[in-house]
């Protein structure tokens, strides 16, 4: 008798476990372990994923990593991308929707040498400039097609394109007159090479009218159909919105998250505060929601470049971004 109550009470704590069990929860990120990414690693160092009753493993990406790539394969529930890649990998067969956005705006920009002459985008001509690929050219090529520049290098009226590795490397040993970097991150790291500001000369895309969104949350559209999945999502956001906001309120509690959580052992304190504080400065005008007007502007940007032999897009997109997940994640 004692045998049989023994094993209905483990039965029973059993199926009390299950019934409580976290929903998990599988995030691929766009790059490495950094601060870019602060607002998910505090929001689980944090316990705001366990207060959802979410498990959330958070995937770092790198520079073989396409998380649009990754979900479609079913490696993720959920990925950040910059919208351009987002929108490209939905024309090209991989339903994405963006379902939150917590960049209001975008740290993309192209660092020169003051030395090297170029001084406005009218003195691109001729020059050498380093672009990243893997979806982070596409800012680039509408920017160029707006500006009439052509990115063959034939001639002197054109640019030539160099495929840059995510480093600074180009513009440090003069393979390139300028360079992509995000404000964040990469332009950091030249000043950290001993250039002074007043010594380069950046171009961000936002201020050239080139507005792209960066950093979103993308799913894929038929998980929307799930309502447990949709229910999963909105704890999701919920809880990864409030790890950004403390992020931003605490960057230096933050940083050290991040590097708590970087397996790889490469990311330094130091770096990680100051990415963190330039971070904060565009998640700060977002609550997670996505601002249509920014969408349209980053469509209107990409339809732009149709005519380049690589086009993100080639016609307006449909679906390609919900408040469902917000709308109830928010309110």
């Amino acid at each position: 008798m004692r045998k049989l109550l023994s094993g209905a009470v483990a039965a029973l704590t059993l199926a009390a476990g299950s019934a409580f069990a976290a929903d998990e929860v599988t995030l691929q990120l766009k790059w490495v372990t950094q601060a870019q990414f602060a607002g998910y690693y505090v929001a689980k160092d944090k316990g705001f994923y366990e207060e959802e009753n979410l498990d959330v493993t958070i995937k770092p990406g790198g520079p073989d990593i396409a998380p649009e790539q990754v979900i479609a394969g079913g490696g993720a529930d959920v990925i950040t991308t910059w919208m351009a890649a987002g929108l490209a990998a939905r024309e090209r067969g991989v339903p994405l929707v963006n379902i939150a956005q917590p960049f209001k705006t975008g740290g993309l920009q192209l660092t020169c040498l003051e030395s090297t002459g170029v001084s406005s985008p009218e003195d691109f001509p001729g020059r050498t400039l380093g672009v990243w690929f893997f979806g982070n050219e596409y800012p680039f090529y509408a920017w160029m097609a707006k500006l009439g520049i052509e990115t063959d290098g034939a001639d002197e009226n054109g640019v030539t394109v160099l495929k840059q590795a995510f480093n600074v490397d180009p513009l440090l040993q003069g393979q390139a007159d300028c360079i992509s970097t995000m404000t964040y991150n990469e332009y950091g790291q030249v000043l950290d090479a001993g250039y002074g500001p007043d010594e380069l000369v950046n171009f961000n895309y936002l201020d050239q009218g080139i507005g792209m969104l960066e950093d979103g949350l993308y799913v894929l559209e038929s998980d929307l159909e799930d309502p447990e999945f949709v229910d999963k999502m909105v704890r999701f956001v919920r809880a990864s919105m409030k790890g950004w906001k403390y992020a931003e309120e605490n960057p230096e509690e933050a940083a050290q998250i991040v590097v708590d959580n970087d397996a790889s052992g490469a990311q330094t304190l130091e770096h990680q505060t100051y990415m963190m504080g330039e971070v904060a400065k565009l998640t700060a005008g977002s609550n997670g929601a996505l601002d249509p007007a920014d969408y349209e502007q980053t469509v209107s940007t990409l339809l732009s470049a149709v005519s380049e032999d690589n086009p993100a897009i080639t016609k307006e997109p449909e679906g390609a971004w919900t408040h469902a997940i917000t709308d109830k994640a928010l309110n």
